[in-house]
């Protein structure tokens, strides 16, 4: 059915559009401003200062300057790593532990989806989860990485409630058919869970990308850091290096180059993931949230 366009449905539709316009601007800004900082001249970027469209004086210093630490592209293999590997392992635990608990006739349904709920209010801590680590012996490993965050609770959550929205009726078809669970969740459930797929998918992976607090505890290998830790460390040295009295006064516009071209480094790649996960996000977010 074609709306009707009146006075007061094109005032509000031009209102929703100027204030959508605003937010979106408010959001993508930091993010351009980092890029235009990062490609600007180190002096003329302190001497502007405030807000800017366009770079002061194209240079690239400052990128050199990030990646001429050949530690950075080992970190990109490794968060590379933790992303894929950990992200696909996160679906897997995730979508199998929502499936069970979305079932209508599981025993202790009640008590077990409260148990799981509970993990969000109570944990052990961090001493007693690096001892369980130091326990399993996966202490310094890659694999240990991606196990200590193996599955999220909101996001199990999340899926449990989209399975629940399936209707039962195509489970009851299978069961005639003489399908199991198994195949009832590989051949009916996953296909149809598309939109959450993609939703958990993205969340997990950025999780991955940005995380660097559980491996800078877990790992002492060098060489198992992801970006996220050695771009950590080239910030702190900024800083310090700053902060401190013999710290040449010319370096200090080199310094803050540093800062943005190690946030767009950070940051950019994993922006590109949303565009192939855009057309699933709103619906799977929008399904989880409307049924409790």
């Amino acid at each position: 059915m074609k709306r009707k366009l009146t006075v007061g449905n094109v005032i509000f539709d031009t209102f929703n559009v100027i204030v959508l316009l605003f937010i979106a601007l408010i959001c993508l800004y930091p993010i351009y401003y980092c890029m235009v900082a990062s490609l600007s001249d180190p002096t003329a970027l302190a001497a502007a200062g405030g807000f800017m469209l366009w770079p002061k004086g194209i240079q690239f210093g400052a990128y050199k300057s990030v990646f001429a630490n050949h530690e950075i592209f080992s970190g990109y293999l490794n968060t590379f790593f933790y992303v894929i590997a950990g992200t696909l392992l996160n679906l897997f635990l995730t979508l199998i532990g929502a499936y069970v608990l979305s079932r209508q006739k599981l025993t202790l349904k009640r008590f077990l989806n409260l148990f799981v709920t509970l993990t969000m209010f109570i944990s052990g801590g961090m001493i007693p989860l690096y001892l369980v680590m130091k326990g399993l012996n996966l202490l310094d490993a890659r694999v240990g990485i991606i196990l200590v965050t193996a599955v999220n609770t909101y996001n199990l959550i999340m899926a449990r409630t989209y399975f629940s929205t399936i209707p039962q009726s195509l489970e009851e078809a299978a069961r005639v058919d003489g399908a199991g669970e198994i195949r009832i969740l590989f051949e009916i459930m996953i296909p149809l869970a598309g939109p959450i797929i993609a939703v958990l998918g993205l969340y997990y992976a950025v999780s991955h990308w940005n995380s660097w607090f559980n491996e800078m505890i877990y790992l002492s290998d060098r060489g198992k850091y992801p970006i996220q830790l050695f771009l950590r460390e080239i910030l702190i040295l900024n800083e310090v290096s700053a902060a401190s009295q013999d710290f040449a006064a010319d370096k200090m516009p080199l310094a803050e180059s540093i800062k943005y071209a190690t946030i767009v480094v950070a940051t950019v790649p994993i922006l590109f993931v949303y565009p192939f996960v855009q057309k699933h996000f709103v619906k799977g977010v929008m399904v989880g949230a409307v049924k409790g």
